[in-house]
């Protein structure tokens, strides 16, 4: 059946929010990933400016490749465009993290400041009282984020019943100060995971670092499964799932690719991908090679590479901007936001490595025109896709159909 084509001058139609003669029903989509994304079950691809986009999750490590390997002025137009018909480019997610829990770790990461088996700086410290957490993320709302993420340095939450206690109390606590609770414990089983969720936890921290491949030269005391069966546990207890990877590990642009494919062919595409670039802390492996040039040499155009590959794959995810940010420019990081990073960290400090300032952050968001994003509320809704700029085709029942926006 040859495809019908609607067009209306009268009325705008957004996705399943319709909107009679111009007037925009919603400025907001659902904070609830999957209640987003069920409002859109039936849509197959949009298109804007030449360039077309859809969510998928049968990518082919072929067709990433040759994405990431477009060339640098059209992979970001194409990322930016993408962007632009997914999100308000404006808007920026802050989050804090904080170590609640540093050193001392028995996991052999060969980029982990905090394990046991590299002498470095850190010298391991007892998990942090409850009223001081509460505090740091007090002051982390007044500076302006709207997430609060808690990393603990071990290699799971195993049997650690007191200390789950008391993060159980944290996250209750942070919850009632309205805003977002992330954490980051290492493997969780199924039964923890439900019981943050009931606490109010809003997403879990678990990247997979880097490809399957070059992972066992990164790390061998957990396997590539065990994390990917921690991010399953965390998506059937119904928590958003945060995990992405890390630049500078030796590796070779084919594990980046590898690393995307394993991200865009989950059974739902995580809903925020942290890209960063590696901090080498001496006393680690990766910390003190000097003689191989792939590790730890990641400048802006990689990173903006990864993140535009990463929007155009997932376009429905968050992508953040994450460790190593101190190390660019304002310039380079403002590319990296026009390759479709949406969230940064802010704080003076990720874990054990230095961030930039919450002021200087606020400071480079006035200069390009940024707002952040508010606690328990939804993205807005593109602006592009409310103007009628936005061609969107649907399926319904056994026909398609194409519905123009004109603004």
């Amino acid at each position: 059946m040859a495809p019908r084509i609607e067009e209306s001058i009268s009325d705008v139609i957004i996705d399943k929010f319709t909107a009679a003669r111009k007037e925009v029903v919603a400025q907001r989509l659902p904070n609830n990933a999957r209640e987003r994304n069920n409002l859109y079950e039936n849509e197959e691809e949009r298109s804007m400016g030449g360039i077309t986009a859809s969510v998928r999750h049968n990518w082919t490590k072929e067709e990433i490749s040759e994405i990431f390997s477009l060339p640098f002025y059209d992979l970001m137009y194409r990322a930016a465009t993408v962007h632009r018909m997914y999100w308000d480019p404006s808007e920026v997610q802050q989050c804090t993290l904080l170590s609640i829990k540093t050193g001392g770790c028995t996991e052999d990461c060969s980029y982990c400041s905090q394990s046991t088996r590299h002498k470095t700086f850190v010298k391991p410290t007892p998990t942090m009282k409850v009223n001081k957490v509460l505090e740091a993320a007090r002051q982390a709302k007044i500076s302006g984020s709207t997430r609060f993420c808690m990393g603990a340095a071990w290699r799971e939450l195993g049997n650690k019943k007191n200390a789950f206690k008391h993060i159980l109390e944290m996250v209750r606590g942070i919850d009632d100060m309205g805003l977002e609770v992330c954490c980051t414990l290492g493997m969780l089983n199924a039964e923890q995971a439900t019981q943050l969720k009931e606490a109010g936890l809003t997403a879990y921290n678990h990247n997979l670092d880097t490809s399957p491949e070059h992972y066992p030269k990164v790390i061998t005391t957990r396997s590539y499964e065990d994390r990917l069966n921690t991010i399953a546990n965390v998506r059937d207890a119904g928590i958003s799932v945060c995990c992405g990877g890390i630049l500078g590990l030796g590796e070779k642009e084919t594990d980046r690719v590898g690393l995307l494919h394993v991200l865009s062919t989950l059974p739902e595409h995580p809903e925020s991908v942290p890209i960063n670039a590696l901090v080498a802390v001496k006393g680690t492996p990766l910390g003190d090679t000097e003689d191989d040039d792939s590790i730890a040499n990641v400048d802006a155009f990689d990173m903006a590479r990864m993140i535009a590959t990463a929007r155009i794959v997932m376009p429905r995810t968050m992508v953040r901007l994450s460790a190593g940010r101190l190390s660019f420019s304002e310039a380079e990081q403002y590319l990296m936001f026009q390759a479709g990073a949406n969230s940064i960290f802010n704080g003076d400090k990720l874990l054990t490595t230095a961030n930039p300032e919450s002021d200087v952050d606020q400071m480079l968001f006035d200069k390009i025109g940024y707002k952040g994003k508010p606690a328990h509320k939804g993205p807005m809704v593109s602006p592009a896709e409310k103007n009628g700029e936005v061609t969107i085709k649907k399926i319904q029942s056994d026909e398609i159909e194409i519905e123009r926006h004109y603004a």
